[in-house]
């Protein structure tokens, strides 16, 4: 039967992500059903506690790639050498979990592959003799479609960050890194980055409090409100699409689909609006406080906790409580 592949890249910070082993949850599910064996494909190095997180996820095999072309993520290469791989062993699905490189790598590769891809999916269901089926989030994350994948070539699929809460296996076997060769010497990169853009610093997704900020804020001057509250409720502070195209923040901060997708403990929403676009990045806390003017805003439709009124109002109230109990 034909593996389930996992691929990753740690060229960025050169460390395992936590999305990363959600990625390995949901493909160790679809190769169990498939009756298939796990492999983990790490394009890069391979960091350390990577044997010990396949081991935990059951990975039958953890092999990289390394080459100086894919230094920096280029992605001419780093489809070229995914490509060469998959030809070499013909997986029946290579699993990504998305992220603003793999959304331009994961539709080449099929394209390079004739293969089927699906992006912003959420789950995989399989069996041995049906189609893979892939539920992936629609409109917005307004809805769920699910794709019935042809069972031709290798089909390419691209999961959401934070799909699932990763879940370990017991009893399996360490498996050592293995690398892959392959010959990247033709390849010229197309485009060229001037500049890399730099991230430091702790991620969004991976806060456990968020206070984001929308055009409610009014003026660019008011997102200090935002950044004072999440520092005194210990988070991070993030923002809303308009106010990372009007310059206010750093798109690093921005919450939604085409942001970043979040899981917090806790959600504070305060002058956003609630469209579906950005709730596809902030629906799956475990608990949403909205501020807005509007009482009908569709925001209200997702918060646990809703104050009707003006947040520059507001927040400063409520960073000053935020300090009081800290």
């Amino acid at each position: 039967m034909r593996s389930v592949v996992v691929c990753t890249w740690s060229g960025a910070r050169g460390e395992i992500l936590e999305e990363t082993e959600a990625a390995l949850t949901i493909a160790r599910k679809t190769s169990v059903a498939l009756g298939s064996d796990l492999r983990w494909l790490a394009v890069g190095s391979v960091p350390d506690e990577a044997p010990e997180i396949a081991q935990r996820h059951g990975v039958a095999a953890l092999e990289h790639i390394e080459d100086p072309k894919l230094a920096g993520g280029q992605a001419d290469a780093f489809v070229e050498a995914l490509a060469q791989y998959c030809r070499a062993h013909s997986p029946k699905l290579v699993v990504f979990s998305q992220g603003f490189d793999i959304r331009l790598v994961a539709p080449r590769l099929a394209g390079r592959l004739g293969s089927g891809v699906v992006m912003n999916a959420v789950d995989i269901d399989a069996a041995p003799d049906g189609p893979l089926s892939v539920t992936a989030s629609a409109y917005g994350g307004d809805t769920r479609v699910i794709y019935e994948m042809a069972d031709v070539g290798t089909c390419i699929v691209s999961l959401l960050a934070n799909a699932v809460v990763p879940e370990r296996v017991e009893g399996a076997a360490q498996p050592a890194p293995e690398p892959f060769a392959v010959d990247l010497s033709a390849i010229e990169e197309r485009v060229r980055v001037i500049e890399a853009a730099r991230t430091e610093g702790p991620r969004l997704e991976d806060a456990e409090i968020i206070v984001a900020g929308g055009r409610g804020l009014a003026s660019p001057e008011n997102y200090k409100l935002v950044e004072q509250l999440a520092e005194a409720m210990g988070g991070l502070p993030g923002a809303s699409r308009p106010l990372v195209d009007e310059g206010w923040v750093d798109s690093s901060r921005q919450v939604g689909l085409t942001g970043k997708i979040t899981r917090p403990a806790l959600y504070v929403a305060a002058g956003i609006s609630g469209a579906s676009q950005h709730m596809a990045g902030c629906a799956a806390a475990k608990s949403i406080a909205a501020i807005n003017t509007d009482p009908d805003a569709a925001i209200f439709r997702y918060a646990r906790y809703g104050v009707v009124g003006d947040c520059l109002q507001i927040l400063p109230e409520l960073i000053r409580a935020a300090k009081q109990g800290s």
